[in-house]
């Protein structure tokens, strides 16, 4: 299967979901609230510009060897090579809401948001590419991200970064090692609150704080539409998707298109079943699902340290690690998020239509590195030899998961969808060093930069 420019193709059926989900919602003006700044639900006319635009949204479904006697398959979701993640659909749609609201008002739209990398990563690249494209001018529209410094590695130099102005239009903002991740939220929220309506007034700016579920859930229903265009699951037999989460963003919205389906659709094959794959340093929505809810660290296993290997192990609970070199570890600094508010909903479905849910270690993934490297050279999907060369573990996480599951008994699917979110290693982009960004430790250093920004 494979769907060239998905957000063109379903552009209607996702301005249909942002119609819904965000209730028809107007943009904001100056005399309403500048601080919940919105540029409204519509998307610009689908023009061959609109469609340039777009067209780093393909979608496509690979077989993978089987495994155990299980049929797996892999969701190809990371064919932009200026991101090679999933976060490209939801930038693609929020920065295109962003062009028609400028288009419609002239008015200027600055971006922020906080990121753990790969949003902050497809963010930008959607800006450049409005701007490539000559959607709007770049003295128009302009994003300001601010990321941990453990996520530094990750960050790409692009058009933002080698073109002077708009490398200081688009500044990338940096929190410290000593800070919580987490609080790159706090700050950026912080800002956008205290200085909405200054920047609106005296800058002639409005500030766009970008993180809300809906953003997302529209973008990520070609997902399901694609899948049941082209893809569907046997009516016999329910198909299991599998996927490394931190917030499940991306199972939600692929849950939200199945609702978008004709009735006939959506009876023709079973309700999809969701397999969550988390690891150490975030465990909260693996934790919620087998703990009414509750993400308290206190009901993880207690891992016991083994001398002759130097490993931690335990026996105790099949939805942890079975051994892990530190139980504190943080595989990835992309899954950052702690007790996310979509686990909720999450739980609910997995509990209404099947799945699980399992957590990973980085001994787990070297461990079974090779296996799935090989595996995933079936779809074409490169992964370094050196496995020291990756910067994002995702789809490695998903796969040793899917794996781990099949042989603890925790997955009775015969079919199993993995959602390729994100892979990339240190070969596929040039980095962007902390030299080259910017320091901020509190919402006044973020405003400081963001005035900067915005002066040019």
């Amino acid at each position: 299967m494979f769907v060239n420019n998905s957000l063109s193709r379903y552009y209607e059926q996702v301005q249909a979901a942002l119609r819904d989900l965000l209730g028809g919602r107007q943009s904001s003006t100056p005399s309403s609230n500048p601080t919940e700044f919105t540029p409204g639900v519509e998307l610009p006319r689908l023009t061959p510009a609109v469609q340039e635009f777009l067209s780093v949204s393909d979608v496509s479904v690979a077989p993978l060897p089987s495994y155990d006697g299980r049929n797996l398959a892999l969701l190809d979701l990371m064919s932009n090579p200026a991101t090679m993640t999933t976060k490209t659909f939801a930038s693609l749609v929020i920065v295109a809401r962003a062009v028609r609201f400028i288009q419609d008002t002239g008015e200027r739209i600055t971006i922020v948001t906080p990121s753990s990398a790969n949003k902050a990563i497809a963010l930008r690249d959607a800006v450049l590419r409005a701007v490539n494209c000559g959607l709007v001018g770049a003295d128009q529209l302009n994003i300001v991200v601010l990321v941990p410094e453990g996520s530094v590695a990750k960050l790409r130099r692009t058009g933002l970064y080698s073109d002077p102005y708009l490398r200081t239009r688009n500044p990338i903002a940096v929190l410290g090692r000593d800070r919580t991740p987490g609080a790159v939220k706090d700050i950026a929220r912080g800002f956008v609150d205290s200085h909405g309506e200054e920047l609106t007034r005296d800058h002639k700016t409005h500030l766009w704080y970008t993180l809300q579920l809906e953003n997302y859930l529209a973008a990520d229903i070609v997902r399901a539409l694609s899948e049941a265009e082209f893809f569907p699951a046997t009516a016999d037999r329910p198909r299991l998707h599998a996927h490394a989460v931190s917030s499940a963003y991306g199972l939600l919205g692929h849950a939200y298109g199945r609702t978008r389906l004709p009735e006939a659709d959506r009876a023709g094959t079973p309700d999809p079943r969701y397999f969550l794959v988390q690891h150490l340093g975030a465990p909260d929505m693996v934790l919620s699902l087998y703990n009414d809810g509750s993400t308290d660290p206190g009901n993880m296993p207690a891992y016991s340290l083994q001398p002759e290997t130097g490993l931690y192990t335990q026996e105790r609970d099949p939805h942890f690690p079975a051994f892990t070199y530190d139980p504190h570890e943080a595989l990835d600094p992309t899954f950052y998020t702690r007790n996310p508010p979509t686990s909720p909903r999450m739980n609910e479905l997995i509990q209404g239509q099947g799945g699980g849910g399992l957590v990973v270690s980085l001994a787990e993934c070297l461990q079974r590195y090779g296996q799935v490297r090989n595996i995933l050279g079936e779809a074409k999907m490169r992964l370094p030899a050196d496995p020291r060369a990756l910067r994002e573990w995702s789809l490695v996480m998903a796969v040793t998961g899917v794996l781990n599951g099949i042989d603890r008994g925790l997955i009775g699917e015969q079919d199993i969808l993995v959602h390729g979110s994100g892979s990339y290693s240190a070969a596929d982009f040039d980095s962007v060093g902390i030299h080259d960004t910017h320091r901020v430790e509190d919402v006044a250093a973020l405003h400081q930069l963001v005035l900067t920004a915005v002066k040019q």
